[in-house]
């Protein structure tokens, strides 16, 4: 099959508009035809024209397949199944459902979940925030195996004075080095490790015995801080739940708002009376 885009794509990129009878035909099955109408905005400004070429092809034999297989059902199928008048209807119903209630919730759904709330949600539910992962909470600094400012970055570490923090922030940005100080958020043991090469095969133990160490490695030098930790299966803390049982809430929230909102119309149809059952 040809193509000739050679270049067409350069024009799709920059046109915003074909008059229609302008509008070359790029392929046909049967009636149905492609025009160079039906790719605007397919390839974006600036992309090569190698991969213009080979994006509008694989359109066009997509389209191609996806027309045969139609026409081919088509002739195969009865008139009752191919009447899809029901499905269509129950389809758009949904749609304008779901776009009413999303306006609805959008304009009513109170978002602010008080401190007060979650805690009461999670005092009265704690079986069911039990932890998937061992958790901990932690600092720690890694520190460039090159680097002339470990000595000051150790001291200000180890250091209790919160003034110190912020020294040792400063320093270890001027100095290229990753730290983490938030030492009040908790964070999945996993994920820490991606960023330290502990090796251990029992995290539950290594957990229970170790709090402040250092180790290094052939980039690295690095110092951690475990200040508490949990293990899986234990019950989750309060703040590493907060943000999943504010969700919960959330959604207790707008699920009640649409079933008010349910409940409301129906009601007043019936003061209307405008539902009648024979």
């Amino acid at each position: 099959m040809k193509y000739s885009l050679f270049i067409l794509l350069v024009a799709l990129a920059s046109c915003s508009y074909l008059h229609k009878e302008n509008d070359r035909q790029l392929a046909r099955v049967d009636d149905d035809y492609l025009y160079e109408s039906d790719l605007l905005g397919m390839v974006t400004p600036g992309t090569s024209a190698t991969d213009s070429m080979n994006l509008t092809r694989n359109y066009i034999d997509s389209w191609i397949k996806k027309k045969i297989l139609i026409h081919q059902a088509e002739k195969n199928l009865t008139a009752d199944q191919l009447d899809f008048s029901k499905e269509l209807e129950d389809y758009r119903n949904s749609l304008v459902v779901y776009a009413y209630e999303n306006m609805l919730v959008t304009q009513r759904l109170d978002t602010i979940v008080s401190d007060e709330e979650i805690e009461s949600y999670y005092q009265e539910n704690q079986p069911n925030f039990l932890l998937k992962n061992n958790i901990v909470r932690l600092s720690y600094v890694k520190i460039p195996a090159n680097s002339k400012q470990s000595r000051m970055i150790r001291r200000y570490f180890y250091s209790d004075d919160p003034g110190d923090k912020e020294k040792l922030a400063d320093l270890c940005d001027k100095d290229f080095t990753h730290y983490y100080l938030d030492d009040q958020t908790w964070l999945i043991f996993d994920d820490v490790l991606k960023e330290i090469p502990i090796k251990t095969y029992n995290q539950e133990e290594f957990l229970r015995f170790r709090r402040n160490f250092e180790m290094q490695d052939s980039l690295y030098l690095y110092l951690i801080r475990i200040l508490d930790f949990k293990i899986k299966e234990s019950t989750s803390p309060l703040q590493f739940e907060k943000q999943r049982i504010k969700s919960i809430l959330l959604n207790k929230r707008k699920l009640a708002l649409i079933n008010k909102m349910r409940e409301d119309v129906y009601n007043d149809a019936l003061k209307k009376n405008t539902i009648e059952t024979y």
